[in-house]
């Protein structure tokens, strides 16, 4: 599986601490000299000269200073920062810390990161209690513009926090009224916002995969802004998504397998036609496949890149397993374990795939896995971790399988002069689009240790029901105990 090159780690503590003191010592005497510095500051309120920063200058200073220590490691620092930060009026601190927020939550939509990946990261590291802090400084950062400027993809992200771009503001942003919702102390909330802070203005570039609110282009349909800017079209496809994820929920909640059977392979066969059809559609005036690289401009003629998260226990087996639904539907999966989601790459209607159908396998594999340990199997976190790898290999191979025999039925009714074309034109852009997002990816194998988990994941993935039409629609190669990752 693609992962992006980590950075690499820190040294130790105690390591850090000598070169800490050091900078620390070196850093107050320039702050010393930035203050004897102000004492000549000229007042144009009383025609002469002050001895102090304006407060919004001296509070910025221990603001940067705060987040700074912290993430080099100065405890004792971050500490002394953070206590004359409480004693401030908090009417003067909350605008500083609010134009810090929004300072580094814009250079971050630059950087490629999305609400969602924020959100995400900032909860791995500090707990649900940041990451409303998160949220709410990205509508901060995001009031003012028109729902029309902003990507669908962005809205649906903010809707599932229960926020409507465009709408009035009804939330105040500030630190004060932020740690009133949560009853919070003032210095616990000052915490919480140097500890974000910290991590965001540590969030590298990952690349753009969506157009920057604000950017879209005149008259493209809001809806379709991420994927189709056919409104037709993506009319059609909301009524058959709407039916394939009515019968996958039917499926994953049913105790009959024959039953979970039907209506999987009814959900797949649905998928499998919707994704032909889109292939067949892209084709250029000419006849031939249309060859576009870079960012989504939402014409749906291009790949199209989402973030998926990939959370824990088990990120590397739950990583493998959407690398496996991806690649049969002729997508790319890259996995960024540092931050918890996996980029994937594809063409509009085969990643809609992709997220359907992982996520169905997911809640299916994750049941099964809880079954065989009720009746007696194995509970530990090899066992478990190999079920789960194992599972997702032998799902490939089926998805495989399944995809040869659907691309074949395909190509049969459209011919090949016309089908296989269009299919080999979408995977060289993928590849592209993919090497040309990420030059530095990693390639890993894995094997699960744990011989009765591999193969009690091998059976139930058997046991998951698949029919011969899939609701993938190209082959990739690969199959085996172990899977590169």
């Amino acid at each position: 599986m693609g992962t992006e090159d980590p950075p690499r780690r820190a040294a130790g503590k105690k390591a850090r601490e000598p070169r800490h003191r050091h900078r620390e010592g070196a850093s107050a005497g320039h702050r010393g000299e930035a203050s004897a510095g102000h004492r000549e500051r000229y007042d144009a309120a009383t025609g002469g000269t002050t001895g102090q920063p304006p407060p919004e200058e001296r509070l910025g200073d221990l603001l940067r200073d705060a987040v700074t220590a912290l993430r080099s490691g100065s405890v004792d620092h971050v500490e002394r920062r953070l206590d004359q930060l409480t004693v401030e009026d908090p009417a003067l601190v909350d605008p500083v810390l609010a134009d810090a927020f929004q300072r580094v939550v814009g250079r971050l939509w630059q950087y490629g990161w999305l609400p969602a990946d924020l959100v995400r990261v900032v909860r791995r590291r500090h707990g649900n209690r940041a990451a409303d802090l998160v949220i709410t400084q990205i509508v901060a950062q995001l009031h003012g513009y028109p729902a029309t400027t902003v990507p669908q993809r962005w809205q649906s992200q903010l809707r599932e926090w229960g926020i409507t771009v465009g709408a009035p503001a009804t939330t105040d942003h500030r630190l004060t009224a932020w740690s009133g919702r949560q009853r919070l102390d003032r210095s616990e909330a000052l915490r919480d916002a140097v500890n974000v802070l910290a991590v965001l203005t540590g969030l590298p570039e990952i690349g753009r995969i969506s157009p920057l609110p604000g950017t879209l282009p005149p008259g493209l349909p809001v809806a379709g802004a991420d994927r189709s800017g056919a409104t037709t079209a993506r009319a059609i496809d909301e009524r058959v998504l709407g039916r394939v994820r009515g019968l996958l929920a039917k499926a994953e909640s049913t105790e009959f397998p024959q039953e979970a059977e039907a209506l999987s392979a009814k959900a797949q066969q649905l998928m499998a036609r919707h994704s032909i059809d889109h292939a067949l559609l892209d084709l250029g005036t000419d006849g031939a496949p249309r060859r576009t690289v870079g960012v989504p401009d939402g014409t749906g003629h291009q790949p199209l890149a989402v973030r998926i998260g990939v959370d824990s226990p088990y990120e590397q087996a739950k990583a493998l397993l959407l690398q496996e639904v991806a690649a049969a539907n002729r997508c790319r999966s890259v996995w960024s374990g540092e931050f918890g989601f996996a980029t994937v790459l594809g063409f509009p209607s085969d990643v809609e795939s992709v997220e359907l159908i992982y996520t169905s396998l997911l809640v299916q594999a994750t049941a099964a896995m809880v079954r065989g340990g009720s009746r007696g199997g194995s509970t530990g976190r090899s066992y478990r971790q190999s079920f789960l790898q194992a599972y997702a290999v032998r799902i490939g191979q089926r998805l495989r399988d399944a995809a040869d025999a659907a691309r074949r039925e395909a190509v049969d009714a459209a011919g090949s002069d016309r089908l296989l074309p269009v299919l080999a034109a979408r995977e060289d852009v993928v590849r592209e689009t993919v090497d040309a997002m990420f030059p530095g990816i990693v390639e890993r194998r894995v094997r699960g240790n744990d011989a009765a988990g591999w193969a009690a994941g091998t059976a139930a993935a058997d046991r998951v029901a698949l029919a011969d039409r899939s609701a993938v629609t190209g082959a990739s190669s690969g199959g085996g105990g172990d899977r590169d990752q």
